[in-house]
């Protein structure tokens, strides 16, 4: 997979693909990037890439040319056309289904904006995607797409120290994921559930399940697909919701 990131300040975000997980993704040749600072692409003599918004009103708005040349320069040359993902408030509520989506990629192009938004003219015939990470919103799009791009580069294949690590994530299997433990078995008097001491596989694994759904029932109940429960996790979650698990 290769990324491009369009954004005013490269700075911002050149320590997170240089550490961690996505520094260790670019070593194994499973991903590189290009910052590109969509200012070096304005003819404006002053290389300004914003302007007051035709009508008036509050802020600044960036101006079509730059950005639009800018996703030219780093498209132009490919085989096939890249998603262009513009971060925006406004956009499409981001969760594991559409980073699994996205993994599927060979080339994204991240559009990171400022100032009081975009001309509309970028977002109807420029961009494939709208994103968004949250109700909220920040000074400009780059916290977001590292956020975007962190989740996508963790999924491609052998990223990952253990391959069955992001199958298991809260999210991918539809649910909250179920708790963790490690050594010591007891720290300070608060001891580690006996199954998982038990080195029976099938007894954890129908722990774990069961504690997914606990989980996700009191903290995401809105999740919970019924469609796709089977009889015994219904049956589990008839207990937790009596009180009885």
């Amino acid at each position: 997979m290769h990324i491009d990131v369009l954004t005013l300040f490269p700075e911002m975000i050149d320590g997170v693909f240089n550490a961690s997980i996505l520094k260790k993704a670019q070593e194994k040749e499973k991903f590189s990037y290009n910052l590109v600072n969509f200012r070096d692409y304005s003819t404006n003599k002053h290389m300004k890439v914003d302007d007051y918004p035709y009508g008036g009103g509050a802020g600044m708005v960036l101006t079509p040319q730059p950005v639009f040349d800018a996703v030219d320069a780093v498209t132009n040359d490919k085989a096939t056309k890249p998603r262009v993902i513009l971060m925006c408030p406004q956009g499409e509520p981001y969760n594991q289904q559409k980073a699994e989506e996205l993994a599927e990629e060979d080339h994204l192009v991240f559009i990171c904006g400022h100032y009081e938004g975009y001309d509309e003219r970028i977002r109807k015939h420029l961009v494939t995607d709208e994103i968004s990470i949250g109700d909220y919103v920040l000074t400009g799009g780059e916290l977001g797409a590292m956020v975007v791009i962190d989740s996508v580069v963790r999924l491609l294949p052998d990223v990952l120290g253990n391959e069955e690590s992001a199958p298991e994530d809260s999210f991918s299997t539809g649910l909250l994921e179920h708790p963790h433990y490690t050594r010591p078995a007891d720290f300070r008097g608060m001891k580690v559930p006996d199954i998982l001491l038990s080195g029976d596989h099938g007894k954890i694994a129908a722990w774990r399940r069961n504690e997914s759904l606990k989980r996700t029932y009191e903290r995401r109940r809105e999740l919970i697909d019924e469609k796709t429960l089977s009889e015994e996790d219904k049956k589990v979650l008839n207990k937790i919701n009596q009180n009885k698990y």
